[in-house]
């Protein structure tokens, strides 16, 4: 999910709850399925550390972005379709990846709307005022556990995954964990998870109109000491594509 020393510090919290599953008060039983739509393009960028396979970078799809929608559309964060960002899909360690349903790009497009959810939420405090955040605005730790919660069961209820008893609740457990809670809390992440000019441009080539269009205009323009280079660029590497 977020990278470096987040990402371990957050897989720590997913081993945890998936041997004290239930501390959390949100409650993966009772969540409502939501709704996803849309593609989603995952582009290798670098490799990983001790949690997921690698860093990589989600791109929108500029003609059909990936779209969640929660169960309820008056709950905070109804609508969410992320943005440009870095992932490494979901930080599961490496010693828990060997059971059932717990591979990092196992539940991918639930886990980009929870790092979306977390990335924005991270700028929106460290004052950012972009509109490309503004579905996040209000949505609060519970809420985020909540989202992903409702995302993995959008997949399964739509059999893009099998039904998993242990799972969904564990992980749903570990974003609501209290190591998840203190990294919600963390102030001045903002611009450690801003993507790089030359990612950026990688990506633009890869899937034009991907890094300029929509939400990501206003941040993502690259750079004017990076566009003369753009068509020069080698394209990012694309290793995913998934629509629903």
């Amino acid at each position: 999910m977020l990278k470096a020393a987040q990402a371990a510090a957050y897989a720590c919290g997913l081993a945890m709850a998936v041997l004290v599953a239930g501390c959390v008060s949100v409650d993966y039983q009772k969540l409502a399925a939501g709704e996803l739509s849309g593609s989603l393009f995952v582009m290798w960028v670098g490799e990983g550390n001790s949690s997921g396979d690698g860093n990589f970078l989600f791109v929108p799809d500029p003609r059909d972005p990936l779209v969640f929608h929660r169960a309820d559309p008056a709950t905070p964060g109804a609508t969410i379709q992320p943005g440009l960002m870095y992932t490494d899909g979901g930080s599961i360690p490496k010693i828990a990846q060997v059971f059932k349903g717990l591979s990092p790009w196992g539940y991918a497009p639930a886990y980009m709307v929870h790092d979306w959810v977390f990335i924005a939420h991270h700028c929106i405090v460290d004052g950012s005022t972009e509109k490309r955040f503004a579905q996040v605005r209000g949505v609060g730790f519970e809420d985020s556990a909540a989202i992903l919660g409702e995302a993995i069961k959008a997949l399964i209820a739509t059999r893009q995954v099998a039904p998993n008893d242990v799972a969904p609740g564990a992980i749903t457990a570990a974003v609501g964990s209290v190591v998840a809670k203190n990294l919600w809390d963390e102030k001045g992440a903002c611009k450690s998870l801003q993507v790089s000019a030359k990612d950026i441009a990688a990506a633009e080539a890869a899937i034009p109109g991907s890094t300029t269009k929509a939400q990501n205009l206003r941040t993502f323009r690259i750079p004017e000491a990076v566009a003369p280079t753009v068509p020069t660029v080698r394209p990012a590497k694309i290793v995913a594509r998934l629509s629903f």
